[in-house]
């Protein structure tokens, strides 16, 4: 039986072309140098197949959810700064820059990866194969979000020859090897197989913790968002609606002007509990976003206000719940995701903030599924879901005031084309319920909208910087130390 030590093999994992220094990861991972010879072992070693480090930041500040403040009582943040001008963050060690996010994917990947062959090369039965299952769609996922912040998005019956990012398939057991980009459509094959042949291994699958890992729900979950990005939009709805067989999405998302409003100050606890059937996966986190968002000079102020508590077509706005850091409206902070923060001992000043992040959500799920019926031309569908989206939303809905129809979404748009009015109703409620969950960044990617952000000088002028379509600032770049090792950089 092959045996295989955890601190050895993941040191050796891309241990410098892609990885970089793994001492503090081992630092904190003590527990883990042990052999993978039982199934329950590669169990253990999954939990570090997951993201343990914040895209929210960069994602969010490139977006048009946030807005540069200007000069006054703001504090600076290097990623928030670069991020929202577009420009190559130069910050590689900080917690939220997109250097840190590629290493630490590429961590989860190298904890896949071993999983994987630990179960290939042992007989480990019916729970080795589940746990394979759950280590190749920890390994899809965290490609697919590298490729989708670190390359071209993908072109829906298009060019995908662009360069993609290395997908590694098997463990490492050298230090030094020369990796390949791949192109983005090699790269979306890669993922496609890993995730169809996991979904079909962890059927039956159990945790102690099933939020925090890639239950049948979040599988789901995960191949409605892929297959949104590749365009195939029966697979959308098939494995969308899979999620709640019975329909009853409007019973399992987030009730935002239900419990969430009577929670008040406890609301962000409950938004992230692992308890609620909207939250369909889970991640602890090294993060302190909402407050760097708020109190930074770029991020989310008195425009991300607007945008959040903006009116909708339904006739009457979402209920948002934030709150104003020192009363400064320009100080926004949603009150979606808990902060905690601990010292590692006590005789340091230094904090380490962390908080738990939804991966996957039902909401997200629902609207996939709304813009597939939309692509599909199913109308009436999309019709509902996005009714079932917004009920939730709204306080005290009315449905003779508030029920949303197509009449009503020609007029609010000031359009004839009721598929365009539709998107547009899509792309309006995911970047008010979706604001500080990274996924506004994915969607102007994927569907080239164009967004412009405003920059103000010392003296408070104000001039605009416009993303366009094609804009080659669209795609961060891939970190330095990558570079040097021979994977080419995206063109500036």
């Amino acid at each position: 039986m092959k045996k295989k030590n955890i601190y050895n093999i993941i040191s050796l994992s891309l241990l410098t072309l892609l990885l970089g220094s793994c001492k503090k990861y081992f630092e904190v991972n003590p527990d883990m140098r042990t052999e993978l010879d039982t199934p329950d072992k590669v169990g253990e070693l999954l939990v570090t197949a997951y993201p343990s480090a914040d895209y929210f930041l960069f994602a969010e500040m490139a977006s048009d959810n946030s807005v540069d403040k200007g000069p006054g009582d703001f504090s600076l943040n290097d990623v928030a700064r670069d991020s929202y001008l577009w420009k190559e963050v130069a910050q590689v060690s900080d917690s939220y820059s997109p250097n840190t996010y590629w290493l630490d994917m590429y961590r989860a990947i190298a904890a896949a990866n071993h999983a994987i062959e630990a179960v290939d090369d042992n007989n480990f039965g019916t729970k080795g194969q589940q746990y394979k299952g759950e280590a190749l769609l920890a390994r899809a996922y965290a490609h697919h979000m590298l490729v989708s912040l670190f390359s071209k998005p993908y072109q829906i019956n298009g060019d995908n020859s662009s360069p993609g990012i290395p997908y590694l398939t098997v463990p490492e057991n050298t230090a030094f090897k020369n990796y390949e980009r791949g192109t983005v459509a090699s790269v979306y094959e890669h993922i496609e197989k890993d995730l169809l042949e996991g979904m079909n291994l962890i059927k039956g699958i159990t945790y102690k913790s099933p939020k925090f890992h890639f239950n049948e729900r979040a599988a789901n979950a995960f191949a409605a968002r892929f297959y949104l990005f590749k365009g195939e939009y029966d697979k959308v709805i098939k494995y969308a609606s899979a999620i709640f067989p019975e329909n009853n999405f409007k019973q399992n998302i987030r009730p935002i002007a239900g419990a969430l409003k009577a929670a008040g100050s406890n609301s962000p606890s409950l938004f992230a509990s692992s308890q609620q059937n909207f939250n369909l996966m889970l991640a602890n986190v090294y993060s302190n976003f909402s407050n760097i968002a708020a109190s930074c000079r770029y991020g989310a102020g008195l425009s991300t206000e607007k945008i959040i508590s903006g009116n909708t077509v339904a006739g009457k706005q979402f209920y948002q719940y934030y709150t104003r850091l020192g009363g400064n409206p320009d100080k926004l902070q949603l009150g979606k995701y808990p902060s905690y923060s601990y010292r590692a001992n006590a005789y340091t000043t230094d904090w380490t903030y962390y908080t738990i992040q939804c991966l996957f959500s039902a909401d997200e799920a629902l609207m996939n599924r709304a813009e597939a019926y939309i692509n599909t031309g199913d109308y009436a569908s999309a019709l509902q879901d996005l009714n079932d989206f917004a009920e939730v939303r709204i306080d005290g809905y009315d449905v003779t005031l508030h029920k949303i129809t197509e009449e009503k979404i020609l007029s609010f748009y000031n359009t004839t084309d009721i598929k365009s009015g539709l998107m547009n109703t899509v792309m309006d409620f995911k970047q008010k319920a979706f604001a500080h969950e990274g996924i506004r960044w994915l969607d102007i990617n994927r569907l080239g909208i164009e967004i412009s952000h405003r920059l103000l000088d010392s003296n408070w002028d104000t001039t605009y910087d416009v993303l366009k379509k094609n804009d080659l600032r669209r795609v961060f770049q891939i970190p330095a130390s990558a570079a040097l090792s021979g994977l080419t950089k995206n063109p500036r």
